[in-house]
């Protein structure tokens, strides 16, 4: 990857619980990154930036500025009502997969991290229409998410959403920058291939 360098500055610690997430030293901007795949999350209080790569999926950004702590997470389907996210979290088999366990894990480490609910600055991104078993996964996502950021009183402050294009995304929790680039036509197929993958994977081990 470009920017990639094998003299790598010593990088701070990551947060208990996170030190099995990939991460890589990227020269250009002088900053370490985290990349999160299907099913991940990432919470962070350094300066570094989380990165990922959506189709259907979506990425829900998330910090609190005054604490000096922000998250990411990378979910594939709904996974249930956002209405009932206590009861469907246990149906979810406590799969980061579903945005109903991975909105949970998110918010759980943020706030015990040091993060206030009433300081949390919300950006959502994904939900494109790339695979559509079960109808639009994309959509479904969104309006998943809207639900239960609604339900819970956080406000979404920015978002980039649906279309047919992957996305390419990084995020920055020290200063909630969303840099978000839409992927060339031969990225699509290997996203959607991915996804497909992920979708069938659920469906056989439920």
């Amino acid at each position: 990857m470009k920017g990639l360098s094998s003299k790598w500055p010593t990088p701070e610690p990551v947060l208990p619980g996170f030190e099995a997430v990939h991460r890589f030293w990227d020269a250009p901007r002088s900053r370490f990154i985290a990349k999160i795949l299907p099913g991940q999350f990432y919470v962070t209080k350094n300066q570094e930036v989380i990165a990922t790569i959506l189709g259907s999926c979506i990425s829900v950004c998330i910090r609190d500025a005054q604490a000096g702590i922000g998250g990411m997470n990378h979910f594939l389907l709904p996974g249930g009502s956002a209405q009932n996210v206590h009861d469907e979290i246990v149906q979810a088999k406590k799969c980061a997969r579903y945005g109903i366990y991975a909105m949970d894990m998110l918010m759980k480490h943020l706030l015990r991290y040091g993060a206030h609910k009433e300081n949390l600055e919300v950006k959502v991104t994904g939900g494109a229409r790339i695979i559509s078993a079960n109808g639009d996964v994309g959509e479904h996502n969104i309006a998943f998410i809207r639900e239960y950021l609604e339900i819970q009183g956080l406000k979404i402050v920015a978002e980039d959403v649906a279309g047919s294009m992957p996305r390419k995304v990084l995020y920055f929790p020290d200063s909630g920058k969303l840099m978000v680039k839409k992927l060339a036509d031969q990225e699509r197929g290997h996203v959607r291939r991915r996804e497909d993958k992920f979708i069938h994977t659920i469906e056989d081990s439920g």
